[in-house]
């Protein structure tokens, strides 16, 4: 167990914002409390539909530190992945629709924003991500990204915790701090500078970025500006907000930052193997698999059919631009789910009708 986590956490504007005087839409937020340290970071959504995404950002991150602090327990212990997910997203959408109706805003959709988190409690650890940006473990072997960016058909499009399915793309990651010298979160603006994703590196500066960690809390906040205003911000007239998020586990090994490895080889990935196609593959035996079943003799023999559209339903996520983003549910589930309402309907009219009828005969 390390000696003491050390927390830093900076949200700079980028020129793209300051130039045209409009303000910083990332939001960060590090706090210790109920022995739980936790860094949150999240990136507003920028453009014209988005208009007030720095409120979103802004949100986000108070009601996740507030919910971790408070029950890390609760979602470290339970199994149900889903469940974990499903409440991290009710009380951050709750939270911003209640905003809304405050600021008088016409939607959530108006706060979109990301969210990257990681909570710590002893030697226990919780990181969370929705959208792009990067959260990264430094350890004496090198730099390793514990999530990754999520982009659409482009690096421009990206998933947000406002989509009303944002728990189907939240990533979970329950671990311990055993190997861990420093946890890094940053937000597109920083990442895109040090992450390289052909070949899924992070540059070694991320590791000198975390060491900063150490310093004074002053010093460490003046260090971390100067060299991300210099390095990130001013690299660009059109750099983006950039926000940095560190957990550093002090009495933890440094590791040797010289020796940690700066160029990668591209990976051997198939980008045509996609899920789609997945999919397809399994549907002729799914359909036996059901017709099995159902025990119904007029479609148990698919093995060898040939697969078409009409036996998939395919339903758009709230991100129409990214084909990847696409889930199938077969027709007949959804009539089977629909036959099973109607008879608990009727189920539920003839008890209440037998209820009457013996109320009746009892006061008569």
């Amino acid at each position: 167990m390390p000696d003491k986590i050390k927390l830093a956490c900076l949200s700079l504007p980028g020129r793209k914002h300051t130039d045209k005087g409009q303000p910083n839409e990332d939001a960060c937020v590090s706090v210790f409390s109920n022995g739980v340290y936790v860094v949150c970071l999240s990136d507003g959504a920028g453009g014209n539909r988005y208009t007030h995404a720095a409120i979103g950002s802004q949100s986000v991150v108070g009601t996740v530190s507030e919910l971790l602090t408070k029950h890390f327990d609760a979602f470290y212990n339970d199994v149900r992945e889903n469940v974990i997910r499903s409440i991290l997203v009710t009380a951050i959408q709750s939270e911003l629709a209640i905003l809304t109706n405050e600021n008088h805003i016409d939607g959530i959709e108006r706060l979109s924003a990301t969210m990257l988190f990681c909570a710590v409690k002893d030697t226990r650890m919780i990181c969370g991500h929705i959208g792009d940006g990067i959260i990264a473990k430094v350890s004496s072997s090198g730099i390793v990204p514990m999530t990754l960016p999520q982009n659409g058909e482009n690096t421009g499009s990206t998933y947000f915790i406002t989509f009303p399915d944002a728990q189907d793309y939240i990533r979970v990651v329950r671990t311990t701090t055993d190997d861990a010298h420093a946890i890094v979160l940053m937000t597109d603006g920083l990442a895109d500078m040090v992450y390289d994703s052909s070949t899924y590196l992070v540059r070694p500066v991320v590791a000198r970025l975390a060491e900063l960690a150490d310093l004074p809390s002053e010093e460490k906040l003046v260090q971390l500006k100067d060299t991300i205003q210099n390095f990130v911000i001013n690299s660009s007239n059109l750099s983006d907000d950039a926000s940095i998020g560190i957990l550093y586990f002090a009495g933890s090994k440094i590791p040797d930052i010289s020796e940690f490895v700066s160029e990668k080889p591209l990976p051997d990935a198939d980008y045509k193997d996609v899920m789609r196609s997945v999919q397809l593959e399994l549907l002729p035996r799914v359909k036996l698999a059901r017709s099995i079943v159902n025990k119904d003799p007029e479609t148990a023999d698919t093995e060898g059919k040939t697969v078409d559209g009409s036996d998939l339903q395919i339903r758009d996520t709230a991100l129409p631009s990214s084909d990847e983003a696409k889930v199938f549910r077969s027709e007949s589930h959804r009539k089977r789910s629909t036959g099973r309402v109607v008879l608990w309907s009727m189920i539920g009219v003839v008890i209440i009708a037998a209820i009457i009828t013996l109320i009746i005969v009892l006061n008569g």
